[in-house]
Parts: C-alpha cells; structure tokens; sequence
C-alpha cells in the first residue's frame, strides 16, 4: 500500500509548518511542567490551569470511544495550529466549518501579554448569521491518536478556555467530522467581542514570555495569504495595526 504524502492536497504548505519535534508548543509533561514555571514566576499559583488528572479526564470524556477504536482523528487548525501544529499528521487538507468565525475574545496574561498589558488570544465565535470559516484540517493516524492528541489536549485545554467538539465539516477531498476547540463563553478570560479598532489597540502593542501580540496576527495573515483563505476580519485588523504602530 503506498503511503499518502501528507501534503498531496497541499503541496504549497511543505515548508510552513513547523515540525512537532521542533515546536515550544507541543504539549509533553516537561513542557506542561516549564509552563507551571512560567506561571509561578508571574505570580500565578497551582490552581492556574487543569490538573493532570482533568486535563484527561476532559480529553477522554470526549475522544476516549474513537481512541479505544483505533480511529484517525481529524482536528481542525484556524488559527496557530495552522503554521505550528505540534503533532504529528498524515494528511492535510483545506476545510470550510459553517456557523464560525475567528474572533480575537480572549485575554491572554502569560503567553503573548502580562497582567499589565494582556494580549488577545484567537477563538472560532459561533455567529448568528451565516458565514463560514476556512482552516485546515490534519488527519492523525489512528495508532498515534492516544499520544498525538494528549500532547495536544495539553496545549489547547491547558486553562479550559475552549469547549472542544467534534464537528462536521467540509472539504475538497469529502465531508469529515473534526476536533474543534471553539468558545468557551463561559471562562474567566473571555473578553467579548470588542471592535476592530480596539481590538487592534491591544495586539499593536500587547507582549509576552513567547513573543508579541502583532506577530502572532501577522502569521495568522502570512498563512491565510499563502493559502489564498480570504478572511477580511483579520485583514481588516492587520490594516488597523500597521496603521497603529508601523514596522
């Protein structure tokens, strides 16, 4: 059986995407453990995230069937996870979710912003009207799903502030149905949705321990750009910020 080349539907993605092995974002223990560091030198104490033991036990309430199956999973990239996954995948695909769109409604006090000046962090909001956000969607081998979606589940639900799901979607390729980490309404951090403009004023100038709030938006534009994925949300922001605070 010929194995598939994992960008075959995407060739023009071969060399974006950072390699699992290299990213500072995937989700070993000894990550979760310089994470619980970082947060201790800014003050946070122990209860700033999940527990080990709710990380899995949120993980397995919802992928414990498919993983005791043996099935790939699907998860569904729309905003870091597009150029930085860190897992490990065997196909990539474009994929179109209805009813969502990327919206930029959570602080972020560690990452990309302090408690002085937090930062904004990307969530898919689920909108009234109808509309429709394209991302990728990465297809992880069903022998590798248990370890691969761990390293994961530790990056995303870390402090719970999305609520996973599994949703259907479309793609060139067919229909799938995906791991999405969408918005948790209900989380402390949740920052509503606020206008383009002072939306901008925040990631023009918010920075954290893993770099800055403008580069994280200027990546998110490079990658929709390279895949020629119209989102005029995040360019009408980009605009805002260069107009901000040029280069």
């Amino acid at each position: 059986m010929t194995m598939l080349d994992a960008f075959t539907h995407l060739p023009t993605l071969r060399g974006k995407l950072k390699p699992a092995e290299l990213s500072e974002l995937r989700g070993t223990w000894a990550r979760v453990a310089a994470w619980d560091e970082r947060a201790r030198k800014a003050g946070y104490g122990p209860g700033w995230r999940l527990s080990d033991q709710q990380l899995e036990d949120t993980r397995r309430a919802l992928l414990g069937a498919q993983l005791a199956a043996g099935h790939d999973l699907w998860v569904y990239g729309y905003g870091s996870l597009m150029w930085d996954p860190g897992f490990h995948f065997v196909e990539v695909r474009l994929a179109h979710l209805p009813g969502y769109q990327r919206r930029f409604t959570y602080w972020t006090r560690i990452a990309r912003g302090t408690r002085e000046r937090p930062a904004l962090m990307l969530t898919l909001e689920q909108q009234v009207r109808e509309c429709c956000c394209t991302g990728l969607a990465f297809r992880v081998a069903g022998d590798a799903a248990e370890v691969e979606s761990a390293m994961l589940w530790r990056r995303e639900m870390l402090r719970n502030g999305y609520c996973p799901a599994l949703l259907p979607m479309s793609t060139p390729q067919g229909p799938i149905s995906a791991l999405v980490f969408a918005c948790n309404h209900a989380h402390d951090d949740y920052a509503g949705e606020m206008s383009l403009d002072e939306t901008a004023a925040v990631i023009a100038v918010a920075a954290g321990a893993i770099g800055t709030n403008r580069d994280y938006l200027e990546q998110m534009a490079c990658q929709l750009d390279a895949l020629d994925i119209e989102d005029e949300y995040v360019e009408q922001l980009l605009r805002r910020v260069r107009a901000t605070c040029p280069a």
